[in-house]
């Protein structure tokens, strides 16, 4: 290794720099901040720098171990949701007009009640929805399904309950990513998803940001969002399996099983969280590859090879997060995004 190449290699931020796939766009963040390119209708690329804290910048205890996870996922799921809505009213905007004939009753009444803001408000509404979907097909679904198993035979399935549950419980995630993959728009947001990756691999090997560099790389990442939701499916197996065996009577109490999944979601997520950013950092642990294996499969469906345009997006997002110069005009942001 030359001298250059050591010193470019020392320079690189390995895993302090993420991303996340939008709506024909992707958003990047690193030490200058996020950064968020989109594909607009028009075919230019828009990229706006956005100042970001951090959660550490207002408690350095947010940023102790174990501590850290919950926050800071909480913390990127706001941003996220934040950025994707943002991506969904410039890329989408033509998309819902309440002035148009065909408009449905219901645009025009979200229009007529709330003006510009209705894009804020489906998305707001589509949230819930989801954490709705989210807590009833994995989390109240399988213990339901348990509860009918164990009482449809004669044995009892008590201290198998956490490990059917689990199975359950992937068996419904896997299939509900492959349904959503098939959807046109989502595998679009998909590949977009392969594009991020590619472009921090291209990145963390110490390459040039090109688009013939980036489409060489791999697809799947071990510090991705899917890898770590994988992660914290099977850690919720472990953990169910450990109160099951000690408290089996609550094989028939599904409420209050089910308020326990609940409360066991921060001390699986801080443990997730610590795993992902060690995995990242030793990427050839033999111990880590096997652990991540599941994860990394489960990529072959959330992520989709990116044609050389969504590439391009993708390393424009990088490069503004990096502080690289690039050509597109940078937006700036007038205030950081809320937290």
């Amino acid at each position: 290794m030359t001298d250059e190449n050591k010193t470019r290699q020392e320079e690189i931020l390995i895993g302090q720099v993420g991303g996340e796939a939008l709506m024909e766009g992707i958003m990047m963040r690193g030490p200058k901040g996020a950064a968020i390119a989109l594909r607009l209708p028009d075919g230019s690329i828009e990229t706006t720098v956005k100042a970001v804290k951090s959660p550490k910048d207002y408690a350095k205890c947010l940023a102790w171990p174990l501590i850290r996870g919950p926050v800071n996922l909480v913390h990127s799921m706001v941003f996220g949701y934040k950025c994707m809505m943002e991506s969904a009213e410039k890329t989408t905007l033509d998309a819902i007009d309440a002035s148009e004939p065909q408009a449905s009753k219901i645009d025009q009444w979200l229009a007529a009640h709330f003006g510009e803001k209705m894009m804020a408000v489906i998305g707001a509404i589509g949230m819930v929805l989801g954490l709705a979907l989210a807590f009833g097909l994995f989390v109240w679904m399988p213990a339901f399904l348990f509860q009918l198993l164990n009482g449809a035979v004669e044995a009892d399935l008590s201290r198998f309950a956490a490990l059917i549950e689990g199975a359950v419980r992937i068996t419904l995630f896997v299939g509900y990513m492959f349904v959503m993959s098939q959807i046109k728009d989502i595998r679009r947001v998909f590949q977009y998803h392969g594009a991020e990756h590619k472009a921090i691999f291209c990145y963390e090997n110490g390459l040039p940001l090109t688009v013939e560099n980036v489409r060489a790389q791999k697809r799947l990442h071990p510090r991705c969002g899917t890898s770590f939701l994988f992660l914290m499916l099977l850690l919720s197996i472990l953990v169910s399996s450990l109160v099951m065996y000690f408290f089996p009577q609550l094989a028939d109490a599904l409420a209050l099983r089910v308020a326990i999944k609940v409360l066991q979601f921060p001390l699986i997520m801080a443990i997730g969280y610590e795993f992902i950013r060690f995995a990242g950092r030793h990427l050839q642990n033999p111990l880590v590859r096997v652990i991540s294996a599941p994860g990394l499969a489960m990529q072959k469906i959330t992520t989709k090879e990116p044609d050389d345009g969504i590439i391009e997006v993708g390393i424009q997002a990088l490069k503004a997060a990096l502080g690289m110069p690039f050509e597109p005009l940078v937006v700036p942001a007038k205030e950081a995004l809320p937290e």
